[in-house]
């Protein structure tokens, strides 16, 4: 019984370094197979989809919303302080 094999996962940083590697066409795509041990369909893959993608890289990003604060936490420190002053006011009395 031979064990279970289980898949590669390679991050987008690798991917990038290996599509980016065959993109330059330094060595031959058998030689960069094994440098990374990679099939050189796998790497023929990712460098096409580098090309198809390498367009998004150049394109306007939508500006980011500027974030809101949460105002919740400030209206019930507001009613707090309100109740408080009030709650002073009558304790103390009037200021002269």
């Amino acid at each position: 019984m031979t064990p279970k094999r289980t898949r590669c996962r390679y991050t987008a940083e690798f991917k990038a370094e290996v599509a980016l590697a065959a993109l330059t066409e330094r060595q031959p795509l058998a030689e960069l197979a094994a440098h990374y041990q990679l099939a050189t369909t796998q790497i023929t893959r990712w460098k096409l989809h580098l090309r198809q993608q390498a367009a998004q890289v150049f394109a306007d990003a939508p500006a980011a919303p500027a974030l809101l604060p949460d105002v919740e936490p400030l209206y019930a420190a507001i009613g707090r302080l309100q109740m408080e002053n009030a709650l002073l006011k009558k304790t103390l009395g009037p200021c002269q």
